[in-house]
């Protein structure tokens, strides 16, 4: 029976029931203590083995006592609708739980009306085929398909739950690394400017009034001068407080300072050409990535190197 379970579940999430508990519902624990969400448990209990106490099915009214134990074990699924492909993926970090990913510039994250392949899902989902795991494919949060770095995958509906209230709460530690035109000033400050989309052509952002509030902080870490024949330019570190499509592309254009490379939001002179051809794509890597375990509960940090277009593009901004 355990084999059974192992191939048709989930490892199981465990509540012991405290004496502070006693009495309490199924759903009351398991809320308490993990942080279940209703949606979760709607889903589980309509499975023979999905919830139980002291290995008996349960419902999630059903009072408990001290010292019972409530088992969770969500239903093992595939993403049916994504082709797996034998792309090449960089894994960061990956556990039963969840899945860090260094994506390259170029790539899109998840399929989508036009782009059903070479993905990133498309790697995943053959690299967990090729491991024997049976995993639906669930990204916490996306990167622009010219930004590099930092991709953190959830391997099951509670840690996906988990972490996106988390980064809701600002529990995520996410920053981007920027190469962008002109030196932003002050040196290290906040942008707050509302975001959305652009009523004549929707397929872009900007800022108005009327749109979601938006905030990126930024330092600028080196700055390079202009001269007769360059533009200035300066490398920026950025934190988002909140997550808008194109948010921090449309800031640093906001302030004056659009990313090198950018094609949407960048800057159109012939005399820059040489830097956009070096960085090949939109200047920005998603480089460090930290938040709390949802099952261990310990504060976890990845770092993802530059990728060489952008080395090469700091070291002429340097020699120029």
């Amino acid at each position: 029976m355990n084999e059974q379970l192992e191939e048709l579940y989930y490892k199981p999430l465990i509540a012991i029931v405290r004496e502070a508990e006693h009495g309490k519902t199924v759903r009351t624990v398991l809320e308490r203590q993990l942080g279940v969400s209703r949606k979760l448990l709607s889903q589980v209990k309509l499975t023979e083995h999905g919830l139980t106490v002291n290995g008996i099915r349960a419902y999630t009214t059903a009072p408990v006592v001290a010292g019972d134990i409530i088992r969770v074990r969500m239903e093992r699924e595939i993403s049916e609708d994504i082709l797996p492909q034998p792309i090449p993926v960089q894994i960061v970090f990956e556990d039963e739980d969840l899945l860090i990913v260094n994506k390259p510039a170029g790539m899109i994250v998840h399929p989508t009306h036009g782009h059903y392949t070479g993905t990133l899902a498309n790697g995943i989902v053959y690299h967990w085929q090729e491991n024997g795991e049976r995993v639906r494919f669930r990204p916490v949060h996306r990167l622009d398909e010219e930004t590099s770095g930092l991709v953190a995958i959830a391997k099951t509906s509670y840690v996906h739950q988990q972490l996106s209230e988390q980064m809701q709460a600002n529990g995520f530690l996410k920053l981007y690394r920027a190469y962008v035109y002109g030196n932003p000033m002050p040196a290290q400050g906040t942008v707050d400017a509302p975001i959305d989309r652009d009523p004549d052509q929707p397929h872009i952002r900007i800022v108005t009034p009327k749109g979601y509030p938006s905030v990126t902080h930024y330092e600028t870490l080196t700055s390079f001068q202009g001269t007769a024949s360059k533009p200035a330019a300066a490398v920026v570190q950025l934190k988002l407080e909140t997550g808008r499509t194109h948010q921090i592309r449309v800031h640093m254009q906001h302030i004056g300072c659009p990313l090198i490379g950018d094609k949407m939001y960048g800057l159109e002179d012939g005399s820059i050409e040489a830097w956009e051809q070096t960085a090949q794509r939109q200047a920005l890597h998603a480089e460090i990535l930290g938040f709390t375990h949802p099952l261990t509960k310990q504060w976890m940090e990845w770092h993802a190197a530059l990728p060489p277009e952008l080395e090469l593009l700091e070291q002429m901004l340097t020699e120029s």
